[in-house]
């Protein structure tokens, strides 16, 4: 059974959003990796006063690369656990066969699910930002309130986006709107099994959205589950009680990892 772990973050967050789930998980016996994405290993304050350029043209596919390079030097395939964006990563690193058991958290679009009204409305900004396919983008704390921790207190939503938020490559939301690198092969037989995790007030990845990939995966015989968390947002992953999601996550892709 595979004891090591591999987390991947998503869009407008950094690997510091794991840290309670590597101290959480690492004290169970568990090795755990949660390597940036390409670009955004650095301090927040820095990844925020100073986004590089080169961010604005990151791609999923750069994305997916740079996580598979990091799995071909491990010596036994990890679990792998994303959100948001990070858990289509998840998706598409278990296409090429990587990863015992993946657990893809309120999922970035794919190519082919459609976005709900709510989630249309959060990913709006993006798209009315001048050149917003080649910058980094910044998500105002407005948005940040309204639309990704909208189960937060006004308190904690300041604090959270205070320690948390940073610019992200506005180029992986067109690649999802337009089918462009971000495709899913929702047939692929041979994957190893997927838990998907949808949250109930999630207006960033609406619950419909994530249901969508649960029928599409209906064409493929490798197993997919879906666990569905109530009244959370799209911060579930850092919210108050994200130790039971955790848990389960973990007790579910630790049963697949050693069948």
């Amino acid at each position: 059974m595979s004891k090591t772990v591999l987390f991947i973050h998503g869009a407008w967050l950094t690997a510091k959003i794991w840290e309670p789930w590597r101290e959480h998980y690492e004290a169970l016996g568990y090795r755990t990796l949660a390597p940036s994405w390409p670009l955004m290993d650095r301090p927040i304050e820095a990844l925020r006063a100073a986004p590089l350029p080169e961010l604005g043209q990151m791609t999923l596919g750069k994305i997916v690369d740079h996580y598979a390079k990091i799995i071909d030097g491990l010596d036994k395939k990890p679990i792998l656990i994303g959100h948001s964006y990070g858990g289509l990563i998840v998706q598409m690193l278990l296409d090429r066969g990587y990863g015992v058991a993946g657990v893809s958290i309120d999922p970035g679009p794919a190519a082919g699910i459609m976005a709900g009204p709510k989630a249309f409305l959060a990913a709006l900004p993006v798209f009315l930002a001048w050149r917003g396919w080649s910058r980094a983008l910044t998500m105002s704390f407005k948005g940040f309130a309204k639309n990704f921790a909208n189960t937060l207190s006004l308190d904690a939503q300041k604090e959270a986006y205070d320690a948390q938020i940073v610019p992200a490559p506005g180029r992986i939301y067109y690649q999802s709107v337009l089918g462009f690198g971000a495709g899913v092969n929702w047939k692929k037989a041979d994957r190893a099994p997927l838990l998907l995790v949808s949250a109930t007030e999630d207006r960033t990845v609406e619950h419909g959205m994530v249901r969508q990939n649960v029928k599409k995966y209906a064409k493929s015989s490798a197993r997919t589950d879906l666990k569905i968390v109530e009244g959370k947002s799209h911060y579930l992953i850092a919210e108050s009680g994200w130790e039971a999601l955790a848990d389960d996550v973990l007790q579910w892709a630790s049963d697949r990892a050693a069948q």
